[in-house]
């Protein structure tokens, strides 16, 4: 088959490799019919995450058809249409039984990590990918759910969600700042609207993404290249600061951006993946009672997402900006990572 393969920092190939094979018995082979990309992707590009090491199959996300089960598989079968989560879970173990499945403590990949396709295994960016624990690692593509709107509950959806909105407590009334306006800030803004915010205010460099923002549900927005930025942030909120800003890119500046628009008492939702230190000056913050998060997106609310989605209660559609054929995911990955010129904003592949 053919798959997108990673060799090291700043080098990839879409090239043949061997079909992915049942190891397990809670296996499962899906054939691959739309996939993305994610903005980790990018990062890993950059060497940020160096777990993934030369030969590994890119992409966490994906929707396909399941073409093999193992022996234990019994409440999934061949020919089911299904969603492929980001994380994978063995539903069993300490963490997974609380919920917690971002740190499932499975065998497979490394234990205390449930990201693990495209990481620590092979992804879906590929014609066939191998998906651990299927049954709990797969959800139904329900009919009335778009493919490439089943693609954004592997991994967006949930993330912004989860470790955006749930973690940073939104709550109705609250004003927020997503700072970050791609596909996981963006999904923050599209969850939000579940809890009853009475702002939602998008900053983003590119003014593009901004006025994009206000299609999902932010009320106001702010170019953060203009010098005055930050008052314009304060300014819609009585001066007093956000009650929870969402630093939804993953460095520096933009971690910076939220201490610096936040109130007292206020709550900071890291979701941004940071390949560099930030600095949190808790000498002079120790004293505004403030509440930071941070995680990896556990996919607890992926079936609720996906009810959401089924009942056309959230709006997803126009996150994807641009389709390409997979065998020319070289180009996908162009345009995505020239989002500011390309306006893109998620990309979807479709196998032939």
């Amino acid at each position: 088959m053919k798959a997108l393969v990673y060799h090291g920092p700043g080098k990839k190939a879409w090239e043949e490799v061997p079909d992915p094979v049942i190891l397990h018995p809670t296996d499962a082979i899906v054939k691959i019919e739309q996939t993305t990309i994610c903005g980790t992707d990018l990062h890993i590009l950059k060497g940020d995450v160096p777990a993934v090491t030369d030969g590994r199959i890119l992409g966490h996300e994906g929707v396909g058809v399941i073409a093999e089960v193992g022996s234990a598989v019994t409440e999934l079968a061949v020919g089911d249409r299904v969603i492929i989560s980001c994380v994978s879970a063995c539903g069993k173990c300490v963490y997974c039984v609380q919920g917690m499945y971002s740190h499932c403590q499975a065998e497979e990949g490394a234990p205390g990590i449930g990201w693990i396709l495209g990481h620590l295994i092979d992804g879906t960016q590929a014609e066939f990918v191998r998906v651990p624990y299927a049954e709990t690692s797969l959800h139904p593509l329900p009919e009335t759910v778009p493919a490439e709107e089943g693609v954004l509950i592997s991994d967006i959806l949930p993330t912004g969600h989860e470790i955006g909105i749930k973690y940073g407590a939104v709550k109705a009334g609250d004003v927020i700042a997503v700072i970050g306006t791609g596909p996981v800030g963006l999904a923050a803004i599209a969850t939000a609207g579940l809890y009853g915010p009475s702002k939602v205010i998008a900053v983003d460099l590119d003014p593009n993404r901004v006025e994009q923002a206000k299609r999902f549900g932010a009320t106001d927005g702010v170019v953060s290249s203009d010098a005055d930025w930050k008052e314009q942030v304060l300014a819609l909120t009585d001066g007093l600061g956000v009650d929870v800003a969402i630093e939804a890119v993953g460095i520096p500046a933009t971690w910076d951006m939220s201490l610096e628009v936040i109130r007292p008492g206020g709550h900071v939702a890291n979701v941004g993946v940071h390949g560099k230190s930030v600095d949190f000056p808790l000498d002079k913050l120790w004293i505004e009672n403030l509440t930071i998060t941070t995680g990896l997106v556990n996919t607890d609310t992926s079936r609720m997402l996906i009810k959401m989605l089924a009942q056309r209660k959230l709006d997803v559609g126009g996150f994807i900006s641009h389709h390409f054929d997979l065998d020319d995911i070289e180009s996908a990955y162009d345009t995505f990572g020239r989002a500011a010129e390309t306006k893109a904003l998620k990309v979807i592949m479709t196998a032939s």
